[in-house]
């Protein structure tokens, strides 16, 4: 057995079942390999798709996804892909062929990229070392929740292995959950116990059954309302005491209740820019608070009252077990008849500007959420309308959004969509793009009706990058660069496979019922064309923080 072939073996072993890519001559062979032992290999149009598809797939299956490349060209290729997942703390392996010889074309410094984006660079150095070497970057990926580049050298791929080289391979042991220390747990108990306003935030390390009861039975104790960053949506979903997403997407209730807080809790949230809107939704008085598994990222975006480093479940039932007196803080009886009312989106009354051949997009997705079933994974792109698909669909859960967007490139959000859709094959997808969006990634397009996904493709389509348009416009700027002729983008799914819709009033709508009743046999692409008189509501502050 050769390297390729022990390498691919040795992943499947350690427990890669799912592996993304497009596969040339240097990648081949420890693709086949992985797939002959038993993985699943989902082949992109493009690197870049491949890589975000692996990075969805792994944030929603909550298992290691696997993507792989060929040397040089296929690693630049997904790159985008790559840091959005490293800066997200993707659990992904990255395999790439890597070419050895000096004067090949082919030849970069693929460690050197690995780091600038934020991966872990590894490599198989010998025959004898390869299984082990490829079963500790597994392990690492698994450990330290990193992306984690394993370069294969093409000098050595066909070497032989060793049998003594060859040993049985088992998955690498989960992350052990890091137990707080109990000082810290007791300082945050005393804030809780003195706190009349207190609110929690849940982030991405939050996003577990588990840590969504910790978090729920201490707020209830404590008098806590619930917030998540726009990541961990739909983690408190059905519960009353929920505000939905704190920082720019919030509704206004919600951004008055967060700021109104004397103690703010962030639960494997990093409380960055976005989810306090700049700071402006902490007030000068209030205690904030940071709980976190990992040291380096307490208080990295502001400054705390307290760091706990720990594991959110963990702490909060730790928290709990001190015991003290249940509290009411802000949970009143008029709060709960206020959070019904009005702390979702849709129901916050507006002016309808649909017209002219083009329809809101706040009038859009609310028929859109009244029309899609509730069991739905959402992947949305980057753009001015993506505060519409986050925020007016809801969500049955924290695995009912997939939100790349750490790294917020324009593009992902299609292939975002295959990936969480393969993680979660009981749930309708839906993917959320902008007409620029849709156009960069619309190679997977051939991706989505080849793997038969029942997915509905909705295009926020305004014929422009209407973020630049909504923020330099108004100042007089000239728009040629960011604005388009107009494109017939359900045209271009139709060549694709799918069924599609042109949609400029909600009465056009009816195609989209008359589609979900079924057979759903084809994908449907939703070319919504929407109004583009002004930006979105989050859009001013979120260039404020380029």
């Amino acid at each position: 057995m050769n390297v390729a072939e022990a390498v691919g073996r040795a992943l499947t072993a350690a427990g890669i079942g799912q592996v993304f890519g497009v596969v040339g001559s240097g990648n081949f062979h420890v693709t086949n390999a992985m797939v002959a032992a038993g993985s699943r290999f989902v082949a992109a149009r493009h690197e870049g798709g491949a890589a975000t598809m692996a990075d969805a797939y792994a944030r929603v299956s909550g298992t290691v996804a696997a993507l792989s490349v060929h040397q040089g060209p296929g690693l630049t290729n997904a790159l985008t892909g790559i840091a959005e997942a490293a800066k997200s703390r993707t659990p992904l392996l990255v395999l790439a062929a890597e070419a050895t010889e000096p004067h090949s074309n082919f030849r970069i410094d693929q460690d050197a990229l690995a780091r600038a984006v934020g991966a872990v660079p590894t490599r198989i150095t010998s025959a004898g070392e390869a299984v082990a070497q490829a079963v500790e970057a597994a392990g690492l990926a698994v450990r330290e929740r990193r992306t984690v580049l394993l370069n294969l050298p093409l000098s050595g791929q066909t070497l032989d292995v060793p049998d003594a080289a060859r040993t049985a391979v088992v998955p690498p042991p989960a992350r052990v959950p890091v137990e707080p220390v109990a000082a810290d747990v007791t300082a945050l108990a005393r804030l809780l116990e003195g706190a009349r306003r207190p609110v929690f935030v849940a982030g991405r390390g939050a996003r577990s059954a588990g840590a969504r009861d910790a978090l729920e039975a201490l707020a209830d104790h404590c008098g806590a309302l619930l917030a998540t960053s726009a990541v961990a949506r739909g983690l408190f979903h059905g519960n009353p005491w929920s505000l939905d997403v704190s920082g720019g997407f919030s509704a206004p209730l919600a951004a008055e209740i967060v700021a109104s807080a004397d103690v703010v809790v962030g639960w494997g949230c990093a409380l960055n820019m976005w989810t306090t809107r700049h700071g402006a939704l902490i007030g000068a008085d209030t205690a904030v608070v940071q709980v976190d598994d990992d040291p380096s990222a307490l208080g990295a975006h502001r400054a705390l009252r307290l760091g706990v480093t720990g594991d959110v479940e963990l702490t909060a039932r730790r928290v709990l077990e001190t015991g003290g007196g249940r509290r009411e803080g802000l949970r009143t009886v008029d709060l709960a008849e206020a959070l019904a009312a009005r702390v979702r989106l849709r129901d916050v009354p507006y002016e309808d500007t649909s017209g002219g051949g083009r329809i809101d997009p706040r009038t859009l997705t609310i028929a859109l959420d009244d029309l899609l079933p509730t069991e739905r994974v959402i992947g949305v792109d980057s753009g001015n309308f993506m505060g519409y698909p986050i925020m007016y669909l809801s969500v049955p859960d924290e695995n009912g959004l997939c939100f790349t967007q750490a790294f917020q490139s324009v593009g992902l959000g299609l292939a975002t969509a295959i990936g969480a859709a393969l993680a979660r094959p009981d749930r309708l997808p839906v993917a959320a793009l902008g007409d620029g969006g849709a156009l960069m990634g619309a190679a997977e397009f051939d991706t989505v009706r080849r793997l038969g996904l029942p997915m509905v493709v909705v295009v926020y389509n305004d014929d422009a990058y209407g973020a630049e348009v909504h923020h330099f416009g108004p100042d007089g700027h000239p728009l040629d660069t960011v604005e388009f002729p107009a494109t017939d983008l359900a045209a271009l799914a139709r060549g694709h496979g799918f069924e599609a819709v042109t949609v400029r009033t909600r009465t056009d709508l009816r195609a989209v019922g008359e589609w979900l009743a079924g057979p759903r046999a084809a994908p449907l692409l939703i070319d919504a064309k929407v109004v583009r008189d002004r930006g979105a509501w989050w859009l001013e502050e979120a260039f404020r923080g380029h």
